[in-house]
């Protein structure tokens, strides 16, 4: 059983802007991300929090985690269109990595996908 990366970000956005940062997300960001390598599980509004907003995202290992995140942030795509709207909305976030066997990231992955 070969264990993996479960990345969890959580974001605090400014009041008011959670709607469009998922907006963002779901139509860009989430999109770019997928054709940059990286397995994103969940993300969405958070439940218990009206300005907080969480991305789930598995990696083989942390080298893999740092260069397709440096790859993601180095595209055209993300300077051009995502990087000044989402600092903007953005007030704080946190990111936590926590080994997991491939297998729990994929029955997660099922689960929160429905």
């Amino acid at each position: 059983m070969s264990e993996w990366l479960l990345e969890v970000r959580l974001f605090t956005v400014r009041p008011g802007t959670r709607e469009e940062w998922h907006r963002i997300s779901r139509e860009g960001t989430i999109p770019l991300m997928g054709r940059c390598g990286i397995t994103v599980i969940a993300h969405g509004p958070s439940v218990n929090d009206d300005d907080g907003y969480y991305l789930v995202r598995a990696f083989r290992d942390e080298q893999e985690r740092v260069e397709l995140s440096q790859a993601f942030y180095a595209t055209e795509e993300w300077a051009r269109e995502f990087e000044e709207p989402l600092s903007q909305m953005m007030a704080d976030y946190r990111t936590a990595v926590i080994p997991l066997p491939r297998e729990a990231i994929e029955e997660f992955a099922k689960r929160a996908t429905g």
